[in-house]
């Protein structure tokens, strides 16, 4: 957050930042289900690293252009709340460390709230409840399926896209996220 706002100063930009942490009981299950659906599917079941996601990876790297990432929640986790943003060695090792730290010490509960609290989801917009009321006008335990799947669909470029107002390729990944929210069946985080 304080990288963000040093770049917007930097930019010239008007400062914006809009962030109000909840508790777990706070945020909508149909929240914490659509992020699981969209980001890490085999979170619950992980133990912070998802092997198959970063063997496929490594796999498509070779014939893609862009690099697919594999980062699993708890890494996503590590990321935003112990180091910064961009892409070296240093920091995914540092990363891995903290990864499995939290996953030793967090339950999936914990990891899966502090995301929520601490995760980019617009320009100058953190966490969930920053999130609803931006997009939705509504609060972060409100959320509806359709608008849980929205947040969900524009994280992995939250500054690009908009989850109230979405395009195409949104509201394509709404209608995926959806589908795979239904087919997840009851989340179980213990």
């Amino acid at each position: 957050m304080i990288i963000r706002c040093a770049e917007q100063v930097a930019g010239g930009k008007p400062l914006k930042l809009k962030h109000h942490w909840v508790s777990r009981d706070k945020i909508s299950k149909n929240l914490k289900l659509a992020v699981i659906c969209s980001e890490d599917q085999n979170f619950v079941t992980h133990s912070g690293f998802d092997l198959e996601a970063i063997d496929k990876a490594i796999k498509e790297s070779k014939t893609r252009k862009r690099a697919r990432g594999a980062s699993t929640i708890s890494q996503q986790t590590a990321k935003n709340v112990f180091l910064w943003p961009g892409r070296s060695w240093i920091r995914k090792g540092f990363e891995v460390w903290f990864t499995a730290l939290i996953e030793l010490f967090w339950s999936k509960e914990r990891i899966l709230q502090v995301y929520l609290n601490s995760i980019e989801m617009g320009n100058g917009i953190y966490g969930a409840e920053a999130a609803a009321g931006i997009y939705f006008r509504t609060t972060a335990d409100k959320l509806t399926v359709r608008q849980s799947a929205a947040i969900a669909a524009i994280l992995p470029n939250p500054r690009k896209y908009n989850a109230a107002n979405p395009g195409p390729y949104v509201s394509g990944r709404i209608g995926w996220i959806m589908e795979q929210m239904g087919q997840y069946g009851p989340l179980d985080l213990k």
